[in-house]
């Protein structure tokens, strides 16, 4: 089945965005994501984007070529980053005059019953007024202890609260292979029936610059999405101007039976 017709019977969609897919020398890959969403909010989509990268679009600024491991200047840089990062979203989405609306959360704020239900309800009034809700992790006050480590897990907590029907992981690859996609002989996986272990396959959990997910962080946001009964697509940025139209390879995560 096509990534279009994945897309075709959702009614809310999540798409999920890395900091190397649109900072850096790859800085043109936000508007072709801003793209898309107006595409699927025009088809009658509700469209909400777990966006990374303010860490990497505020590092330059001070002269940092690497991530920096110190905690208190990674919450600085995303204090810096964030700002400028949304920045560039409000320009990309002007010119389909839609406005942005920013969410930034905490493991606390959903594992906590109060916090996770006023975050569920700002989600759901800037849905109804028409607004693109962007959401990252707030990297200026999370801890090492508290931070949910990479936004693959925190869309697919996104995509539960919101009951999502599809999530949309964008990654540097283009699906989930039988191995890292280097070695000779990985063959891309089509799809995931919900429930398989996978365990015939070898994944590598590597990262590289800013980001911190890698496969191993996208399976286990996969499963939490699955479990919640949503619909898992994993394709690469670089398909972003084809998803919803044309055929492109990517792995489909089967849902639960039921939310």
């Amino acid at each position: 089945m096509k990534t279009s017709e994945r897309l075709a019977g959702a009614r809310r969609v999540v798409i999920k965005v890395g900091s190397s897919s649109i900072t850096g020398s790859n800085e043109a890959n936000l508007d072709r994501i801003v793209d898309l969403s107006w595409r699927l909010s025009r088809a009658g989509k509700q469209v909400i984007l777990v966006s990374s990268g303010a860490i990497a679009t505020a590092s330059p600024l001070i002269g940092l070529t690497a991530k920096s491991e110190d905690l208190a200047t990674s919450q600085a840089l995303a204090s810096i980053g964030q700002a400028k990062l949304m920045g560039r979203y409000e320009r990309s989405l002007a010119r389909y005059n839609w406005l942005p609306g920013q969410i930034l959360l905490t493991v606390d704020n959903l594992d906590q019953e109060a916090t996770s239900i006023n975050a569920s309800r700002a989600l759901e009034r800037l849905l109804e007024i028409g607004v693109l809700p962007i959401i990252n992790e707030n990297d200026s006050v999370a801890t090492q202890e508290i931070r949910f480590g990479d936004n693959d897990q925190l869309a697919a907590r996104v995509a539960a609260l919101a009951q999502a029907d599809v999530l949309v992981l964008l990654s540097d690859v283009d699906a989930l292979y039988t191995a890292p996609p280097s070695e000779p002989g990985a063959m891309p996986i089509e799809v995931v029936p919900y429930g398989d272990e996978l365990s015939h396959i070898s994944v590598s959990g590597t990262s590289t610059g800013y980001g911190t997910g890698g496969a191993l962080t996208k399976l286990a946001a996969a499963r939490m999405a699955t479990d919640q009964g949503v619909g898992v697509v994993l394709t690469s940025t670089a398909n972003v101007d084809r998803i919803d139209t044309d055929s492109c390879r990517h792995t489909w995560f089967e849902p639960a039976a039921a939310k």
